[in-house]
């Protein structure tokens, strides 16, 4: 039997859920956590989605979708007491790794993923105007209403589909336009 020497910090972990359960997972996964005191060792966990513009029947609209559906990411402080309590969970199928056993993503794969929050440094203010350089929205300019850098976001006011709405971005995907 393979023997894994897990990390003594936090770190992140892919589950697999069952198809269309990643809500349910994730909602019983948080319960599980307050049930058995788990706030110490499960931090935070994630369903990787983001923001796509839809169009049925002509109306164009602004949707979240799942970028990996049947994963969720997971972040603890891994053990082997806690695999019963995280595979029993209803609507988790299991950790994904050798023989079911997690192992945790490398660094460079948490940051591609932007699975953690970075405080971000910004010159953002409200007020400034911004284009939007990635992501759905690509190319539009817009009005920046709240800059949050704890948790990397900014949230821009675009014109779209004749009126205007607020869009929540991270810092980096908006530009400051020179005045």
């Amino acid at each position: 039997m393979l023997k894994f020497d897990y990390p003594k910090e936090p770190k992140w972990y892919v589950l697999h859920t069952f198809s269309g359960y990643e809500n349910v997972a994730k909602e019983n996964l948080e319960t599980v956590v307050k049930k058995f005191n788990l706030q110490d060792r499960i931090f935070d966990i994630v369903i990787p989605e983001e923001d796509v513009i839809e169009e049925k029947n002509g109306k164009k609209k602004l949707v979240r979708r799942k970028t990996m559906p049947t994963y969720i990411f997971i972040k603890m402080i891994y053990g082997d007491d806690l695999w019963h309590n995280i595979t029993n969970t209803r609507g988790v199928t299991g950790f994904t790794g050798p023989n079911g056993r997690p192992l945790p993503l490398p660094d460079e794969e948490v940051m591609r993923m932007r699975l953690e929050k970075i405080k971000v440094e910004t010159d953002l203010e409200v007020g400034d105007k911004v284009e939007i350089i990635e992501g759905p929205l690509d190319k539009m300019v817009g009005t920046v209403v709240a800059v949050n850098p704890d948790a990397g976001n900014v949230t821009v006011t675009v014109e779209m589909f004749g009126r205007e709405n607020n869009v929540e971005l991270k810092i980096e995907q908006v530009h400051k336009i020179q005045q």
